[in-house]
């Protein structure tokens, strides 16, 4: 059995989660799912970032302990989780004494062979991303971006990590490892990024600006640098189990890709001596017509407004089928509701009730067995063959909204087999063909319900298992052979009709 090692990135404790939050856990949650039922050993590892500069501001605002600041929104982040039916099987945090004693474990190593070394800084400084800045930051007109918040000059004496001496064994790391980003094109971004020199890293803050933070090993009037702690947590997670370092792939959003975990984070791990890991997904933005959504700019969304609402597999469907992994995309309430009618309630949910009610009126809800084979069943079968064949190799690729895509054709073209044969009819004749061919009719739509499904577990858990229920159905163990046509279903007693995805109340008239 493979391992598979998947991570998010860990969300730092100074706000509320937000879509762009939600929708990382659910990606990675897919993928972890889909490897699952592909025999991987997977291990699923998400959690939070608790130090740093913001945090202890935050938490000093609040006149509270930065401890209990950090306790109370990462629970907020905990339990976020099972509201989106994540299945996660850790959750690290950086005050953990786990990850502190690694991280020590680690710079103290890295002290050791002289990687490290102190030396006074002077330069301008970004609070928000908690990094030094250089000239090439700047604007054009010698501002700085907004992405950097308030930038302030500082002179003080830090500890620095030799990154620069290992610039060039990055690039050719790199170039030997084409796919070690995906989507391809976020790697040649990094490359574009290394044609510049690098400098070497901070990795320290003195306690006397900064507090909230794991003290530095070997020299206690300083905590570390907020990269050098968070990162390590991918690592300081699993360092007690055997088997699973190293990490399969980190799952991120682009605005941390470089130079945070394309950059400093293979070299630390090279440095340290440790294995890297096999790559990072890099996925892009949730935007609102063309803007990225923000709480500063007011068109953010609470992914559990819409989870209470429509329940959390309609959501977990939409960003998974909206969004191409590594691009962005919009996310309105509108372009939702389109998706939730016209796939999820009159395709799917419509399927799954035609099934139910004429199995139920005319079969003695029990799946017969087909027993005539014409064109129209050939036609669903060597479509389904077709829809199999290319679905798993596109959730391999991490291509799921066109597996989706695909899948959801295949669901349609069933709703149009049974519009074909009219079962509705062909169940009240009185002609031995006919009854023959309702009796085909009744199997083949509960066998291409059973089939569809089974291509959406990983993205709709509960959804498939509320199916497969009233199917009267208990997949086996191997996935794979799940998706193969055959009469599983014959002689099983279906349940009566399901409502799935009701439809939304319209909005109050006012006036």
């Amino acid at each position: 059995m493979k391992t598979f090692y998947i991570t998010t990135a860990i969300d730092y404790v100074n706000g509320s989660p937000h879509l762009g939050h939600a929708y990382e856990k659910v990606l990675t949650d897919v993928i972890a799912r889909f490897r699952r039922q592909l025999g991987d050993n997977v291990w699923f590892l998400t959690g939070v970032d608790e130090h740093g500069q913001k945090v202890q501001q935050s938490a000093k605002k609040r006149g509270i302990p930065p401890q209990q600041f950090a306790d109370e929104v990462s629970e907020e982040f905990r339990a976020l989780l099972p509201k989106l039916n994540i299945s996660n099987d850790d959750f690290i945090r950086t005050t953990e004494p786990r990850h502190k004693k690694i991280v020590g474990a680690i710079l103290q190593q890295l002290y050791d062979k002289g990687e490290i070394y102190k030396a006074e800084y002077k330069g301008f400084y970004s609070t928000r991303q908690e990094q030094f800045l250089q000239d090439k930051d700047r604007n054009p007109d010698g501002t700085w971006p907004e992405i950097f918040g308030d930038v302030t000059e500082i002179v003080e004496s830090n500890y620095f990590f030799k990154l620069k001496q290992y610039q060039e064994w990055l690039v050719e790391f790199l170039a030997k490892h084409e796919d070690f980003i995906f989507p391809q094109f976020r790697q040649k971004q990094v490359i574009e990024f290394l044609k510049e020199p690098l400098n070497d890293l901070c990795i320290s803050r003195p306690r006397e600006r900064l507090e909230w933070g794991i003290p530095m090993p070997f020299d206690d009037a300083y905590v570390t640098y907020v990269w050098f702690d968070a990162l390590i947590n991918y690592y300081s997670a699993v360092a007690d189990k055997p088997g699973i370092w190293p990490a399969t792939y980190h799952v991120i959003g682009k605005d941390i890709l470089v130079p945070p975990h394309a950059v400093y984070w293979p070299i630390m791990l090279h440095a340290a001596g440790l294995a890297l890991l096999r790559g990072i997904i890099a996925h892009g933005w949730w935007m609102q017509r063309g803007a990225k959504m923000s709480k500063s700019t007011g068109n953010a969304l609470n992914p559990l407004d819409l989870v209470s609402e429509f329940g959390v597999d309609a959501f977990r469907y939409f960003l998974i089928r909206e969004m191409n992994v590594g691009q962005d995309s919009d996310f309105t309430r509108e372009q939702f509701l389109v998706r939730y009618n016209s796939e999820l309630a009159n395709n799917l949910g419509n399927l799954v009730n035609r099934t139910l009610n004429m199995t139920n009126r005319f079969g003695g809800a029990v799946v017969p067995a087909a027993e005539i084979v014409e064109d129209a069943e050939k036609e669903l079968h060597a479509l389904w063959e077709k829809t199999r064949e290319e679905v798993v190799p596109l959730c391999e690729g991490f291509q799921f909204h066109t597996a989706l895509e695909k899948t959801f054709f295949f669901i349609t073209a069933t709703n149009a087999y049974i519009e074909k044969r009219a079962p509705w009819k062909l169940g009240k004749s009185t002609e031995a063909k006919d009854q023959a061919l309702f009796r085909t009719s009744l199997a083949t739509m509960a066998e291409a319900l059973r089939l569809g499904v089974a291509l959406l577990q990983h993205v709709m858990p509960g959804t498939t298992e509320k199916i497969n229920a009233v199917l009267g159905y208990a997949p086996g163990p191997i996935w794979r052979d799940e998706l193969a046509w055959g009469p599983r279903l014959t002689g099983l007693k279906v349940a009566e009709a399901l409502v799935l995805f009701p439809r939304p109340a319209p909005p109050a008239k006012t006036g």
